[in-house]
């Protein structure tokens, strides 16, 4: 069994309290926070100064300057001392901040500091319309179904990987614990076989993209060493998924082939990396992951040390195998209901990949779901105030059916 690394978040060095997902101390506000806020300022009329940036005080002098880049007000006719805005001035800046957000694309707003996942790829191929709702409003629903396919991934990590806590006190500890995971992940594949939930960070159409595949094994007979990408779906019917969704699945596993390919080919971009997230490659890990990282075989000290490391895992591992595995579970009993083994097919995954990248970077407007999949509104939680819904005029006020995506995970 294999020791991940768990990432444990706290101004205080020593703490130890567990979180669920990784947040990094040194964020005050999120991109969705930041809109609210700049919304609030554009609406009043109290003194807005020429530029505004928020630094953690945590920070050492030699990274105040990673200020967070959002819209920013400025007020251009604004008297020196002046307190006051007239109506001319007030008018503008809401209309200048209007047309400023507008233009920026999701991606910026959104994902600027994380980079995209491949399950933004695969939700925008589900519904663009439906992505760009979850965006706005800051939130997707989350029902029973989701959560028991959540219970099943982390049980089948559990089986194979066993979780070691860590303490972080940077956005590049944070980031050197994704790249720990997948260079233990990888050693343990080479070794026992199998590694569940292995983390995957790349590049696609030069945006970075993270992945984490729910499972890669090697092949047990034969001479073809390649590795073979699998996923596991739930279902709560006892049935197989329709078309659209299964498509969506075989979706998810080529675009982790693809970052599989891509990095094992050396070419993952380390300064470009370090230069999108504002990221220190000199900056010294936090002792207990220098720590955990000697135990491991592998004294990294800075970050830039743990991305050489994680290049040349990459450069030593082979291409993914061109077949890959969909395995559809029953939530209730956890009995197979079916295998879906399919060809990686790299001129429909580049396609796929296109349109949603135009979609991210501002290039087309979200775009509705194909008339012939519109059965999906009627179980879309934004049914009733999208007008690409047929049922539109009827389902206003009421509450959607749970999403039938979510019936696998």
């Amino acid at each position: 069994m294999s020791d991940s690394p768990q990432i444990n978040c706290s101004s205080n060095p020593n703490s130890q309290q567990e979180v669920t997902f990784p947040s990094i101390p040194i964020e005050f506000v999120s991109e969705e926070e930041m809109a609210l806020i700049e919304a609030a300022f554009a609406s009043t009329r109290s003194s807005i100064s020429s530029s505004s940036s928020i630094c953690s005080p945590s920070i050492s002098q030699s990274k105040t300057t990673r200020s967070i880049q959002s819209i920013t007000l400025f007020s251009k006719r604004c008297l020196a001392g002046s307190s006051e805005l007239d109506i001319e001035d007030s008018a503008n800046i809401k209309k200048t901040q209007k047309r400023i957000r507008v233009s920026q694309p999701f991606l910026h707003r959104f994902r600027r500091k994380r980079g995209l996942s491949v399950t933004d790829i695969t939700n925008t191929e589900w519904c663009q319309k439906q992505m760009e709702f979850v965006l706005l409003s800051g939130k997707r629903k989350t029902n029973k179904a989701m959560k028991a396919g959540q219970a099943r991934h982390v049980e089948l990590e559990e089986e194979v990987v066993n979780k070691v806590k860590v303490c972080v006190q940077s956005v590049e500890d944070t980031w050197a614990i994704k790249f720990i995971n997948f260079i233990t992940g990888v050693n343990q594949l080479l070794f026992e076989g199998l590694t569940r939930e292995l983390p995957l960070i790349g590049f696609v159409g030069g945006v970075c993209v993270i992945g984490v595949i729910d499972e890669i094994r090697m092949p047990e007979k034969g001479s073809d060493k390649r590795p073979i990408i699998v996923d596991t779906k739930t279902r709560v019917r006892d049935s197989l998924p329709a078309e659209p969704q299964r498509r969506n699945g075989r979706l998810q596993l080529m675009c982790y082939k693809n970052l599989w390919d891509t990095l094992v080919a050396d070419s993952f971009p380390s300064r470009k990396f370090f230069n999108l997230f504002l990221l220190d490659p000199n900056y010294i890990l936090s002792e207990d992951i220098r720590e955990k990282t000697a135990n491991s075989g592998f004294a990294a000290k800075t970050l830039d040390d743990i991305v050489r490391y994680y290049r040349n895992t990459c450069s030593m591992l082979p291409p993914a195998h061109n077949q890959l595995l969909l395995r559809y579970e029953l939530q209730k009993d956890q009995s197979v209901l079916g295998e879906d083994q399919f060809a990686y097919d790299p001129d429909w995954l580049k396609k796929q990949i296109q349109v949603s990248l135009e979609f991210w970077l501002g290039q087309q407007e979200a775009s509705y779901t194909p008339e012939e999949e519109r059965w999906k509104c009627r179980h879309c939680q934004f049914a009733s105030v999208c007008s690409g819904n047929p049922n539109f005029d009827n389902l206003r006020g009421s509450s959607p059916s749970s999403d039938p995506s979510s019936h696998s995970s």
